[in-house]
Formats: structure tokens, sequence, C-alpha cells
């Protein structure tokens, strides 16, 4: 098991920026991939980033390609996901998400944890 626990969403202005953490606990977080997925009221959740267990590989929906930064701290267990230039439509609970194959994923239904979701509110 792994129990995932999302923070730092928040309101922001248009043009801001502001950091998600996922921390995780419970098995070993080695070999674990971490994605993170946003949805909106009446809206599917949405792809936003993946990265691998190493941190070698990264990808980003093309909607927030040179914007959003995902990374993390095997050390500390934990994964973030920087966000600048914030718009409007980026305003969405954000979920992060883990595969312990390792393998990055755009799908949600490749994940296996999830955490409970953290608001991010973009304002005009």
């Amino acid at each position: 098991q792994v129990q995932l626990v999302e923070s730092g969403g928040g309101l922001v202005q248009a043009g801001g920026s502001l950091r998600l953490s996922c921390a995780a606990s419970g098995r070993t977080f080695r070999g674990v991939a971490v994605g993170w997925f946003r949805q909106s009221p009446g809206k599917e959740r949405d792809f936003v980033a993946t990265i691998t267990w190493s941190g070698n590989t990264t990808l980003y929906a093309d909607s927030v390609k040179g914007r959003f930064t995902i990374s993390r701290d095997n050390a500390e267990n934990t994964v973030y996901l920087q966000m600048n230039s914030l718009k409007p439509e980026d305003t969405a609970v954000y979920y992060c998400a883990a595969r312990v194959s390792g393998l990055g994923s755009s799908w949600y239904n490749n994940y296996d944890y999830w955490g409970q979701g953290t608001q991010v509110t973009v304002s005009s």
C-alpha cells in the first residue's frame, strides 16, 4: 500500500505560481512512478504530468508544457509540481497518483494509488 497526501493548493491570481507536494508513505517509494492529474467540476480527470522513479523521464500535457515542472525527492518520498504562469483554466482539484510498475503514464487507469486531492483556484 502507498498512501499519498497532496498539499500546496490554494487561491492565486492569474500569472502567479504555486508548488504542489505529494508526500508518500507506506511501502517503499522505490521503483514507483508518480503522476499528477486534475479534475474540474463536470469534467473528466485529465493528465498533467508524470515522472519515473529515477526522475530521468518526465512527460507533460501540452496544456502545461513550459509552465509546469514535475520533480521528485526520493529521500523525502515526495513529488513536486511547480506551477508557473497560472491561468484561470488551470483551476481544478489536483491529484497525485502512484504506479508501482515505475513507468510513467498519461492514462489514469494505469495508476494504483491516489491521493485525496488539493484545490487550485486561479482568479482572472
